[in-house]
């Protein structure tokens, strides 16, 4: 899960985090009042959306004005006339998709007098399963153009679970950072905050870009980027209560409210697996085949008829979608509850494309009659690879 930069920023500023004091607004009037409440006599204009990227963005609106969406002002006029042009308008990034987002809130923060721009993240590692911070000296730039071009001006320290972060981890980064005197304190200080946040709220992703050393010595989190493990969010309900749902696909939605594991993507083949292992594998052999991948889904080891309804009408929603490809192996499912749903499915949203079902495992072979004795034109695959080249033929001679 997700949250604006304005909700990680409150998240982190209650475990003693430094960040600039501001507000979120859905107005111009809203906007208004907030930058007077500021001290000026620089104000700095965030739009609000799940997407990186905001300051180098450009919006699709000529109304929007010039500049992206983020904007350093020097008058509450000027706020106000900027978050006129801002909200409504849509903002294109170079992580959304060419549609971009519209912009629904601002976020209106004091400016500061910047001494350095660094860059920090942690993240859990599944290489080393500890909580890694990542940290650079080349604040405000992609992390990923650094590692391309500079990667010696990447430093990363693994933390051990069992100590946790202590003051050397925190030194280490900063002295790395090239910090020194007073800038060392702040940056601890900040560093063992940002650690301790990350693991009692059970984040996955904590990213400052950048992490800005003041005039005056102290580590400011001038941006922050938090998303969070959503098999952790029954214990954080305040961080639940956080989720956007404007800013989530509408059949990503739609798939988390029956307890589908739902990504859509941009090819044309449909998708629809028990288990993210085999969904990968569904993925690559229809890329192996020549064709592209729709979605990402997987109903889970219990799927019931009517998760597998509303897992092809999700899947149907996409109209990119010119043919399903339907992989299960039948563990803790039956292949014959799978085939009962693919048919119940079928017949109810009427499907109009070629579909392929591969069934393995227990019940296969009461699964495949079922399917054969149908009267619905559902092509067998025998094998994965036999359904995934089935299933790119159907499409291509379908088109």
């Amino acid at each position: 899960m997700n949250i604006h930069e304005y909700q990680a920023k409150r998240l982190l500023e209650k475990y003693g985090v430094n960040v600039l004091k501001g507000g979120v607004a859905h107005t111009p009037q809203e906007a208004e009042a907030v930058a007077k409440d500021l001290a000026g006599p620089v104000w700095v204009v965030k739009a609000q959306i799940h997407a990186g990227g905001r300051g180098k963005g450009a919006f699709i609106e000529k109304s929007a004005g010039k500049g992206g969406g983020v904007r350093v002002l020097n008058s509450v006029e000027a706020v106000q006339k900027n978050a006129r042009q801002i909200l409504g308008a849509t903002l294109v990034t170079s992580q959304t998709a060419p549609t971009g987002k519209k912009v629904k809130r601002i976020y209106i923060e004091d400016g500061c007098e910047i001494e350095k721009e660094l860059y920090l993240s942690l993240l859990v590692d599944r290489e080393t399963s500890r909580v890694t911070l990542i940290s650079s000296t080349e604040g405000g730039m992609d992390i990923e153009e650094v590692a391309a071009k500079s990667p010696e001006k990447i430093q990363t320290i693994a933390i051990d679970p069992l100590t946790g972060m202590l003051g050397y981890h925190a030194r280490k980064i900063a002295f790395g950072l090239g910090l020194e005197g007073a800038q060392v304190k702040s940056a601890v200080k900040l560093l063992i905050s940002t650690y301790t946040a990350f693991v009692e709220l059970d984040a996955s992703l904590l990213e400052i870009n950048p992490l800005v050393i003041t005039k005056d010595g102290n580590a400011v989190a001038l941006d922050a980027k938090m998303d969070f493990d959503d098999n952790a969010l029954y214990r954080h309900q305040d961080i639940e209560n956080l989720r956007d749902e404007d800013e989530q696909d509408a059949a990503e939605l739609e798939a988390q409210r029956h307890d589908l594991k739902y990504i859509k993507l941009d090819g044309r083949i449909g998708c629809m697996v028990n288990g993210a292992g085999l969904a990968m594998a569904t993925m690559d052999i229809i890329k192996l085949y020549g064709s592209e991948p729709a979605n990402f889904l997987d109903v889970g080891g219990g799927a019931t008829k009517e998760r597998v309804t509303t897992a092809f009408k999700i899947i149907l929603s996409d109209p990119n979608v010119e043919g399903i490809l339907v992989n299960i192996f039948g563990g803790i499912m039956r292949c014959d509850v799978i085939a009962e749903g693919v048919i119940a499915a079928a017949k109810e949203v009427h499907l109009n494309v070629p579909l392929v079902v591969r069934l393995e495992g227990t019940n296969v072979d009461l699964g495949k009659k079922i399917l054969s004795e149908s009267g619905l034109p559902i092509v067998s695959g025998e094998n994965l690879a036999d359904a995934a080249e089935k299933i790119v033929k159907a499409v291509r001679e379908a088109g």
